[in-house]
C-alpha cells in the first residue's frame, strides 16, 4: 500500500533519518514528510511508514526504529540504524525506481550497503567513532550533515525543519551520485571484460573511453596486462595499472627517459611523432593520435620486459 505519510522524529536530525528520507521520498514522492514525536503520528497505521522513532521494528507494520531494547542486528552482529533498516527493506525498490538494470540491483544494493549504509549505521549507534578519520573527522558525511542543524539559540520555530530540508537535498545528492558511480562501475566492468578478450595475450588493453578498469582486470585474472590506452576529448591517454588497491606501485612504469617531457622533447626521446606528455611520476602519458599512443605503449612494454629479463 502506498503511504500518505512518511514519519520520523522532530528536533535535532542525524544522518540516518536524513538518508532514510532520501530513499523513501524518492519512492513515495506524493507522501507528506512528518517530523513529530507525538503518539498520533508515531503509532503504526496503514497510511504511513515510520522510521527512527516509535520504539519498534516491525517491517510488516512499516515501523523501523532501532533505539529500543532488543534492537535489530545484522547477521554479522553489527547494529542497524534506521537507514540500514530502510535500505534493507526498500533499497532494491529504490534502485529499480532509479532505472538500474534488474541484473545489477543485487550487486549495487550489497556494495552500497557495505560501503555507505553500514558506516552510517555504526556511527549512529556509537559503534564507530568518526575520530578514526583523524583530522578529517569533521568532514565525514554524518558530521557534515549535522552542521546544517540550527544553532542552539536560533529562535525561529521553523529553523529545524528548514535545516532538515536543506540537509535532505545535500544527502540526496550524495546518495544519487554514489549509486550512479556503482552502476557505472558495473557497466565499465562489462566493457573492460570484452576489451580483455579482444586483447588476447597482448600486454596492452585498449578501451573505447576512460573508465574504471582495474577491478575488471583483477577479476579476469589478466595479470599479463601492463598498460591501458584510451581516447580522451582531444587526445589519447596511456596509463599504467596499479599492482594493488592501496598504494601507487605499478605493474610497469613508463620509460624513465620520458619522465616530465612534453611535445618535441618527448617526441625526440621516444622517437614517436605525436607523443605529447609524460608525467614525471611515469604513470600516465598522452599522445595526439591513437597510433602514437599505441606506439608509445609498445615501446613501454618492450622496455618493461627488457627490465624484467635483464
Amino acid at each position: 500500500m502506498i503511504p500518505d505519510f512518511l514519519v520520523t522524529h522532530s528536533g535535532g536530525f542525524h544522518a540516518d533519518e536524513l538518508l532514510s528520507s532520501v530513499i523513501l521520498t524518492r519512492l513515495f514522492p506524493q507522501a507528506r514528510l512528518i517530523r513529530s514525536r507525538m503518539p498520533e503520528w508515531t503509532t503504526p497505521g496503514p497510511d504511513r511508514i515510520i522510521y527512527d522513532v516509535g520504539g519498534r521494528y516491525d517491517a510488516a507494520a512499516r515501523i523501523f526504529d532501532h533505539h529500543q531494547r532488543g534492537a535489530p542486528l545484522r547477521e554479522s552482529g553489527q547494529p542497524y540504524s534506521s537507514f540500514g533498516l530502510i535500505w534493507k527493506h526498500y533499497g532494491r525498490d529504490y534502485l529499480a525506481a532509479s532505472g538500474l538494470p534488474e541484473a545489477h540491483i543485487e550487486a549495487v544494493h550489497a556494495s552500497f550497503d557495505a560501503s555507505f549504509v553500514l558506516p552510517v549505521d555504526l556511527v549512529d549507534n556509537g559503534a564507530l567513532s568518526p575520530s578514526v578519520a583523524g583530522a578529517l573527522a569533521g568532514l565525514t558525511l554524518p558530521a557534515l550533515l549535522e552542521t546544517l542543524k540550527p544553532v542552539f539559540d536560533e529562535a525561529n520555530p521553523e529553523a529545524e525543519d528548514r535545516g532538515f530540508q536543506n540537509a535532505l537535498a545535500i544527502a540526496r545528492s550524495f546518495v544519487e551520485a554514489r549509486i550512479a558511480q556503482s552502476a557505472a562501475k558495473l557497466r565499465a566492468e562489462a566493457l573492460v571484460h570484452q576489451a580483455i578478450i579482444d586483447a588476447g595475450k597482448g600486454r596492452i588493453l585498449e578501451l573505447p573511453m576512460g573508465m574504471p578498469f582495474r577491478p575488471a582486470i583483477v577479476k579476469a585474472g589478466a595479470d599479463h596486462l601492463l598498460f591501458v590506452v584510451h581516447p580522451r576529448e582531444n587526445d589519447w591517454c596511456l596509463t599504467g595499472i596499479r599492482r594493488a588497491d592501496e598504494g601507487f606501485e605499478l605493474r610497469a612504469d613508463l620509460p624513465a627517459s620520458w619522465a616530465g617531457l612534453t611535445d618535441r622533447d618527448l617526441e625526440a626521446a621516444c622517437g614517436i611523432e605525436g607523443a605529447s606528455f609524460c608525467h614525471s611520476g611515469r604513470f600516465i602519458a598522452a599522445a595526439r593520435t591513437r597510433e602514437a599512443a599505441l606506439a608509445m605503449a609498445e615501446l613501454a612494454v618492450t622496455e618493461a620486459e627488457v627490465g624484467v629479463t635483464g
